[in-house]
Formats: structure tokens, sequence, C-alpha cells
């Protein structure tokens, strides 16, 4: 599983590399954040609306949204099924390989 922070800028300051590192390292944030100071991957998940989760399956297809807070529960669980589906589908993979 990977876990990934894309940082789309609200304030002017908040364009500023140095600024999102200070903030990341202040709230001791463990994952990679990228900043998409153009708006590049909003705009490709037409985003509207921050904090927002998705969760990508092991194909690359979004499987999980939530936008706002809350949902951890939900999106803890969809997390487990993800991981679940990812051991089933190597595991058949590797046999097809093998086979």
């Amino acid at each position: 599983m990977v876990v990934i922070g894309v940082h789309y800028p609200e304030f002017e300051r908040e364009h500023d590399r140095s600024n999102v590192e200070a903030y990341v390292t202040e709230t001791e944030t463990t994952y990679p954040v990228v900043l998409d100071n153009t708006g590049g991957t909003w705009e490709a998940y037409n985003q509207r609306y921050w904090p927002a989760r998705y969760l990508i399956d092991t194909d690359g297809f979004v499987r999980h949204k939530h936008i706002g807070e809350g949902g951890y529960d939900a999106t803890d669980q969809q997390i487990q099924e993800l991981l679940a589906e990812r051991t089933r589908v190597l595991k058949a993979r590797a046999r097809s390989e093998t086979g």
C-alpha cells in the first residue's frame, strides 16, 4: 500500500515548497506530499473540495472516494478489502505465470 498526499494550494504562501515542507515536518506527516501548484492533479480528478481521499486498486482504478473529514471507518474497511483483493490477484497472477 502506498500513501501519497497531493497538496493543491489555497493561499499564496502555500505555493512555496519550504512552507509546505515546514508544515509536513510540524505535523509529523510520514508519507510523501507532492505539490500540485498548477492544479493538474486537482483537475484530473475533477476535484472541487478538500480534504479528499481516493483509494486506487492494483490496476489503477479509483475504487473509493471520500470528500471531507470523517468516514474513517468506511475508508479503513475499503483499505482492508483492497489489500485482501491485491493478495488474491497477485497469487492468481503468480499461479498463471508458473502454471
